[in-house]
């Protein structure tokens, strides 16, 4: 064999290694439920949770802690799941922009269950998009 051979065969061992090595940690979309047992058979690789902020009759977002002139390293928020559960997560590294944090459709938190608590590592904001179709309505010039 080449020296070219043996190289192009090292190369792609190496790759193999690192895609085999990194599909470990590779997390999953899971309910609050599903996130309980996991914690609870003793899996602590990290998860991936998708919701809605919970809101009122009026469509207001309601259960968000976040006080940055107190603790900007610290954030709570109620999540519905798509299964209907709520859920208090917390977040001790929030994302830097929370400006549109109550107006996003969904939420995904990404973490783990913590003494009864969903502790979020990451929050991932779906807003709405301002890119929406709108109805526009066009007059004939005459």
């Amino acid at each position: 064999m080449k020296k070219i051979h043996l190289f192009g065969i090292g190369v792609i061992a190496i790759a193999i290694a690192i895609i085999i090595s990194t599909a470990g940690d590779a997390s999953q979309y899971v309910n609050f439920e599903q996130a309980r047992e996991m914690a609870e058979s003793g899996n602590s690789n990290k998860i991936h949770v998708i919701g809605e902020l919970k809101k009122d009759q009026n469509q207001n977002v309601i259960g968000v802690n976040y006080q940055p002139q107190i603790d900007a390293n610290y954030l709570s928020f109620l999540l519905i799941d798509d299964n209907n559960e709520e859920q208090e997560v917390v977040c001790y590294q929030p994302p830097a922009s929370m400006k549109d944090f109550e107006k996003s459709e969904k939420v995904v938190v990404i973490g783990r269950y913590l003494d009864g608590k969903f502790v979020a590592s990451e929050i991932l904001m779906k807003c709405p998009s301002k890119y929406e179709e709108n109805t526009i309505q066009v007059s004939e010039v005459k």
